[in-house]
């Protein structure tokens, strides 16, 4: 439970020193000056939604074939994971998930701020 309270506050705290520094150019708002944008709530859904499904595509590759299976490599990236539980599959969706918020954060923010920069 550690690990995703740290990465939600270090992305909270990223996000808003970029928002604080940049303003709505961070969020992809800034079309007055035909600049290069990523909008970041498209990004976070198609980030977010992709890694979902490729955890979830691993998880079915790794129950048809178990001589191939990755869960312990599930189990160093999603901390809190467990291997066939519920709880652990649950854990690890939500993870992937958030996974792929937190890159959009980061990754699209930056990217908007350094684009959209004054030279």
């Amino acid at each position: 439970m550690m690990p995703i309270i740290y990465f939600t506050a270090v992305a909270a705290i990223l996000f808003l020193a970029l928002r604080m520094t940049c303003g709505a150019c961070v969020m992809g708002a800034d079309t007055a000056t035909g600049r290069a944008r990523l909008p970041l709530v498209p990004l976070g859904w198609a980030l977010s939604l992709f890694l979902a499904v490729t955890y979830l595509v691993c998880i079915a590759f790794d129950l048809i074939f178990p001589g191939y299976a990755m869960y312990q490599t599930w189990s160093g990236l999603l901390p809190g994971f467990v291997w066939l539980t519920p709880l652990g599959f649950i854990v690890g969706l939500v993870e992937s998930f958030l996974y792929g918020w937190y890159a959009a954060l980061i990754f699209g923010g930056l990217f908007n701020a350094i684009a959209n920069r004054e030279t």
